[in-house]
């Protein structure tokens, strides 16, 4: 009697459930009374409401319909193909994207009677849903962890979602011609935004776009090196170029001079990253040159920098004095900017007013005051300076040292209670000292001023998964500038290359020459010593110039002495 009315009434699952003891035919009828007034399968209910066991229904539903059984605790989900349903469906459809094979992608779910779910899918996606069953509380504790990871990276983004990116420009004038309908084609928006994308996903810093006669190369600056990553024909370079004009807000009608622009890629709710770009009219067209500004750069925190114990003492011991001139040099690309933001994050407290000038701001961080200089309306960091020590400040920040007018301003307020950080461009940090007095900086202003000059390299570091021990004669090593009672014990490696990076190196470390002014030194500059004597004066004081900085990273297996040599070398 109990059977022909449950065969009546419940079919497949349910049946299966009522059968095997584990749900009443009454209690049946009750919950799903109480599923349809929420809206939601019975099998969803059951789950959602832990009235039977999710491992025991997904074991029963894969016997009843023939679909897989897994168990999510044997899948990482912070690493799962997210995008390809979206957020908003996946907690609508109570399934979760697990990995694709060809056309086809595996779907976990934990009702296999809610056929819908697949079918909406399998729509978004583009591709053919396979469902596999997995208990339903478990799904719940996976959904959460995948979006949260998925919040702060892109990794799975597919081509068909690169035309939805949300892009804007900068604050520049707005595109003066007509968008054509060429500029937006969507397989030239895809190509653009997944250049853009995949150099994000790589930790490049440029991207460099060359037209030639009868090529288009695109290259990518990973760690300080140039490689090409596209050659797209050298007919649609006109398109390519248009595009990324308008996406940052340039004339795209004017190709006879330079122009610069931005661009604002928004990944999540939580990260957004800036492109700078600058165009070039070259030969055969124009060359777009994006410098890629991620503002989590700035917060790797002072420990991951690559200072040896000592500079970095000396570095915090600086920074926290309250007046007084810290200088960073350095090439361009050397990583002086992110050093400089990593003391101001140290020193952005409540307590202090911090102000910058910079061209252009490059990391925007709440709490400080940055300002971007406009020369043609008459906004230099002369200007901008001196519009800070109206404004009550404790700590400047000078985004470059270029005229005697903006170091004469610089030096008087960190003489004057301030704390004033910069940039100069010269080779090491004796050279910065001299720099200054050929501006016109009087040598009493200087020893009276600075707290501290830093220069700085980055260097490759290491892959740690393939570098090899190397040996070389004591002769090498001794030329190298290594110390004969640092080779008993010294143990090298060399750069390989595998999966996990390219050419054996990934990152980069800080190769640091961290100087302060003693008195032999404050003397030495009194007496207009040159930069080989006051180099010579630095290193029998014991601070280390960038090539023994560069040794010691190789004696402590970060990177190789080939790096160093690259880096370093006059």
């Amino acid at each position: 009697m109990n059977t022909a009315s449950t065969d009546l009434q419940f079919s497949g699952l349910i049946r299966r459930l009522i059968e095997k003891e584990l749900l009443t035919e009454n209690d049946a009828r009750i919950y799903s009374q109480e599923a349809q007034k929420k809206q939601v399968s019975l099998i969803r209910y059951l789950v959602s409401s832990q009235l039977i066991d999710g491992k025991v229904i997904a074991s029963q539903a894969s016997i009843e319909f023939g679909v897989p059984f897994l168990d999510l605790d044997a899948i990482d989900c912070r690493k799962l193909p997210v995008m390809l349903a979206g957020e908003k469906l996946i907690r609508k459809c109570h399934a979760l994207p697990l990995f694709i094979r060809g056309k086809t992608l595996f779907v976990a779910i934990s009702d296999p009677t809610d056929f819908n779910t697949l079918d909406d899918i399998k729509f978004h996606s583009r591709l053919n849903p396979e469902a596999i069953l997995v208990e339903g509380d478990k799904l719940v504790k996976a959904i959460e962890v995948a979006l949260e990871a998925a919040d702060t990276s892109m990794t799975d983004m597919l081509d068909e979602d690169l035309e939805n990116l949300d892009i804007t420009g900068g604050e520049e004038e707005t595109a003066k011609a007509e968008v054509t309908s060429d500029i937006d084609d969507a397989p030239i928006v895809r190509y653009v935004n997944k250049i853009l994308l995949d150099s994000i996903k790589q930790g490049v810093s440029d991207i460099h776009m060359e037209p030639y006669e009868k090529v288009f190369r695109i290259r990518y600056r990973s760690d300080g090196i140039l490689r090409q990553v596209a050659t797209p024909p050298a007919s649609i370079a006109g398109r390519l170029v248009s595009r990324l004009k308008v996406m940052s807000k340039m004339d795209i009608a004017e190709r006879r001079i330079p122009q610069d622009g931005r661009i604002k890629m928004t990944l999540s709710k939580n990260r957004a990253i800036d492109f700078r770009v600058n165009t070039c009219p070259t030969l055969f067209g124009e060359k777009v040159v994006l410098r890629i500004l991620d503002p989590t750069s700035a917060q790797l925190g002072i420990e991951k920098l690559g200072f040896e114990p000592e500079q970095q003492q000396i570095f915090l011991e600086a920074i926290n004095k309250p007046y007084g001139l810290v200088l960073v040099t350095g090439p361009t690309g050397s990583g002086k900017t992110v050093t400089l933001y990593t003391g101001l994050n140290i020193l952005n407290t409540v307590e202090r007013n911090i102000s910058t000038a910079e061209d252009p701001v490059e990391i925007t961080v709440e709490g400080i005051n940055q300002v971007n200089m406009n020369p043609k309306a008459g906004l230099t960091f002369a200007s901008a300076l001196r519009a800070f020590l109206r404004q009550d400040p404790d700590v400047i920040m000078v985004g470059e040292i270029r005229d005697l007018e903006t170091a004469e301003i610089a030096v008087k307020a960190a003489q004057t209670g301030h704390l004033v950080l910069s940039t100069l461009h010269t080779n090491d940090a004796p050279q910065t000292l001299n720099r200054l007095l050929q501006m016109g900086i009087p040598a009493f202003n200087i020893i009276s001023a600075v707290n501290l000059i830093m220069a700085q390299r980055l260097g490759r570091r290491l892959c740690e998964h393939c570098k090899v021990p190397v040996t070389l004669p004591d002769k090498v090593l001794l030329n190298a500038g290594f110390k004969q009672e640092e080779l008993r014990d010294l143990t090298m490696f060399s750069a390989v290359g595998c999966d996990h990076c390219t050419n054996g190196y990934k990152g980069r470390v800080g190769i640091y020459q961290v100087l302060t002014l003693t008195d032999k030194m404050r003397t030495l500059i009194l007496n207009g010593g040159n930069t080989d004597q006051l180099a010579e004066c630095a290193l029998a004081e014991g601070f280390n110039d960038l090539r023994r900085s560069g040794l010691n990273k190789v004696r402590m297996g970060m990177t190789s002495l080939e790096e160093v040599d690259r880096i370093t070398k006059e």
